[in-house]
C-alpha cells in the first residue's frame, strides 16, 4: 500500500498468480471488458508468440470515495512458466492482496499444486506471510471437459480458510466475483492494520458496492461475496496466524 497524504491519493497493489494458462490475463482481461470507461486505465499486456504473458498485466482502476479520498488499484498478473520465477518474485513485492487461479481440469492439479507453493516461496522471499495475505481462490476453465466436480471443490474449500469461486474467465462467469471478494478481504486487511476509515472518514462498504457497480455487477455486496463456495471472507489476524 502506498499513501499520498498530499494528494489524498491510497495506492493498492493486487496480483493475480497461478500456473501457466490458467487465465490469470484473461481474468484482466474481463474485468476490464466490464468496467466502466471512467474508472479504468490502459490495460497494457506483453506476450510471447505462443500468446502466454511474459512479464506482467498492469489494469489500473481509480475509484473516489464521498470522503474525497481516492483508491487506485494496480492489478498485475504474474507470468506461470517455470522459467520466469525472478519475474514472479520481483512482481509480487509489495502485493496488498493475491487471487490465485487454478486450472480446474484433473490433469493440471500437479500445476496448481506446485504454483502454489511457489506462491508461499516467493512471498516469503519479500517479506510476506502466505498465512496473513489477503487471498481467495478462483477454479477457472469449469467449462472444460474432465474438471474436478463443484462437489471436489467445495470440499477442498470447506478445509481452507480463503474464499475460493469457480469461473469461466472466457465468458466473465465468476470474474468479477472474484475481483470483489479479493478487493473485500484486502481492504478489510489495511483498515484493521491503518484504521483508514476512520483516519479518512472512508466509507468501505460504499467503496466496495462502488466498485462492483463500475465493473457491472449491481447485486448487493453480501450476495457477490455470498457466491464463494467456501472459505471465510474475515479477516485473519497477524496474532491468528501465529
Amino acid at each position: 500500500m502506498q499513501l499520498d497524504f498530499s494528494a489524498r491519493e491510497l495506492t493498492i497493489k493486487l496480483v493475480y498468480y497461478g500456473p501457466a494458462l490458467s487465465g490469470k490475463t484473461t481474468n484482466l482481461q474481463s474485468l476490464h471488458k466490464a468496467a466502466d470507461p471512467s474508472a479504468a486505465g490502459r490495460l497494457m499486456t506483453l506476450e510471447t508468440r505462443d500468446d502466454r504473458t511474459l512479464f506482467f498485466d498492469l489494469l489500473p482502476l481509480t475509484f473516489k470515495d464521498r470522503s474525497g479520498l481516492s483508491v487506485r488499484l494496480k492489478v498485475f498478473t504474474v507470468p506461470g512458466q517455470v522459467i520466469h520465477a525472478s519475474t514472479r518474485r520481483l512482481v509480487v513485492q509489495g502485493a496488498d492482496g493475491v487471487a490465485f487461479i487454478a486450472d480446474s481440469q484433473i490433469a493440471e492439479t500437479q500445476n496448481n499444486a506446485d504454483s502454489f507453493m511457489d506462491l508461499k516461496e516467493n512471498l516469503k522471499a519479500n517479506g510476506l506471510n502466505l498465512k496473513q495475505m489477503p487471498l481467495i481462490i478462483q477454479f477457472n476453465k469449469r467449462d472444460l471437459l474432465d474438471v474436478r466436480s463443484d462437489a471436489e471443490i467445495a470440499e477442498l474449500a470447506a478445509q481452507g480458510r480463503e474464499p475460493v469461486y469457480l469461473a469461466v474467465a472466457t465468458r466473465g462467469d465468476g470474474v468479477v466475483e472474484s475481483f470483489v471478494g479479493m478487493l473485500h478481504l484486502t481492504w478489510s486487511a489495511l483498515n484493521a492494520e491503518h484504521d483508514l476509515n476512520k483516519k479518512f472518514g472512508f466509507d468501505s462498504d460504499a467503496f466496495i458496492k462502488r466498485v462492483a457497480t463500475q465493473l457491472g455487477d449491481d447485486r448487493p455486496v453480501q450476495e457477490i461475496l455470498g457466491q464463494c463456495v467456501g472459505g471465510a471472507l474475515d479477516v485473519l489476524t497477524p496474532e491468528a496466524a501465529g
